[in-house]
């Protein structure tokens, strides 16, 4: 009977990294004996009317791991991966008293589940790299991840060079405005903006996607636009508007143009340190400014 599922398991391998299943298929293939090989099971709802876009990139993630290990030169028959989605297997989820998704679990080839077994997806995320990290802490197995390459930034890239380029050549009779320093500032500001926001910390330290607030209890995401809203980018609009007043103030034009670019200065700078005392108010309670 062992020789018969590992047999099978195999073979769905061969066909889709990730093994779908249904009620039956789980409880013969992952509860029941005997087995001697790892079954790591994703838990989720990707149908559209479930509406579960984290459902949807975890399951990338998913099949990321998936793929490089079943790609690798050290694949073998001690570990595979399946899914169980709620439409087609809700049987599964009332067997195991499970209300969220999607859920990551470990099912060791010998006895029950442990904790340790449940994938804790709200303090660690759903990188492919981490779930990597968490089945070797369970198995001893160790999967090196491989991910296809992405060609999005190099054609943006293009793209971007392309329309510099072409502005440059319609423009080749009237240079002048590549030696406006106003300009000059404002891209260096844009880069700013963009090196500086939450969204590249999150890119680069990786944060869970979701945690909860110890005060209220509340789910808060971190991969949000409200990333962008960050102390270091309302440094980068006041400084704008720093730069602003100061263009009004050196600069020899019309009259009416320079109030108005003084008055979207001090917009800027009156409303953005406004928003920063507020923030430093929300984050340490007696802060003496408002």
């Amino acid at each position: 009977l062992l020789a018969e599922k590992v047999e099978q398991l195999m073979e769905w391998s061969s066909r889709r990294s990730v093994i779908r299943m249904n009620g039956d298929k789980f409880r013969r293939f992952v509860k029941a004996p005997p087995r001697n090989y790892s079954v790591i099971v994703m838990f989720t709802a990707l149908q559209p009317q479930r509406q579960c876009s984290v459902c949807r990139q975890a399951n990338e993630e998913y099949q990321v791991l998936a793929n490089s290990w079943r790609y690798s030169s050290a694949f073998s028959n001690k570990l595979f991966f399946t899914i169980v989605d709620y439409d087609e297997g809700a049987d599964v989820f009332q067997q195991l008293n499970m209300n969220s998704a999607p859920t990551f679990m470990h099912f060791p080839p010998k006895g029950k589940p442990k904790r340790a077994d449940t994938f804790d997806l709200q303090r660690i995320g759903f990188a492919a790299e981490q779930l990597a990290k968490w089945i070797a802490d369970r198995t001893d197995v160790h999967i090196r991840v491989f991910r296809p390459p992405n060609y999005s930034g190099t054609i943006a890239l293009a793209l971007l060079v392309s329309l510099v380029g072409g502005l440059l050549y319609l423009r080749r009779n009237n240079l002048e405005f590549i030696y406006n320093k106003t300009g000059w500032a404002m891209a260096a500001l844009c880069v700013v903006f963009a090196m500086t926001s939450g969204q590249m910390w999150n890119h680069i330290r990786g944060p869970p996607y979701a945690h909860k607030n110890p005060q209220n209890g509340q789910v808060v995401t971190t991969h949000t636009p409200a990333a962008f809203l960050d102390n270091s980018n309302t440094d980068a609009a006041i400084t704008m508007g720093m730069v602003l007043l100061n263009e009004a103030a050196t600069s020899k034009g019309d009259v009416g143009k320079r109030r108005i670019i003084c008055l979207v200065g001090l917009g800027l700078v009156v409303f953005f340190f406004s928003f920063l005392l507020s923030i430093f108010r929300s984050k340490y309670h007696g802060y003496p400014y408002r």
